[in-house]
């Protein structure tokens, strides 16, 4: 995998880091992304929550409207990449469960 990581790059991160709402994301991301940049990291985070849930490939195509090998990209990232889809998998799940009690 391509090492991304530079000046810029970590300026972004930081900058996402201290978003504290769903309001603020939503606001920075309207600014900085296009409407599709945004649309397709939405359906490859659904993809990884479906995957996680015992998907098949086929499932998730028809219901997000996703190639298979975006599909595919994203449980090699879910399952052999830097661990930040299960770390908000993990995260997202938590919290439900805490809403839940």
């Amino acid at each position: 995998m391509i090492d991304f990581h530079n000046e810029s790059t970590q300026r972004l991160f930081e900058a996402v880091s201290r978003l504290k709402t769903a309001d603020e994301c939503a606001a920075f991301f309207d600014d900085i992304c296009t409407i599709k940049e945004v649309q397709d990291m939405a359906q490859r985070l659904d993809t990884a929550f479906m995957l996680d849930s015992g998907a098949n490939y086929q499932s998730i195509s028809k219901k997000i409207k996703i190639s298979t090998a975006t599909i595919s990209r994203v449980s090699r990232c879910l399952n052999y990449g830097s661990g930040g889809y299960r770390l908000i998998i993990d995260r997202m799940k938590e919290t439900e469960s805490v809403n839940e009690a």
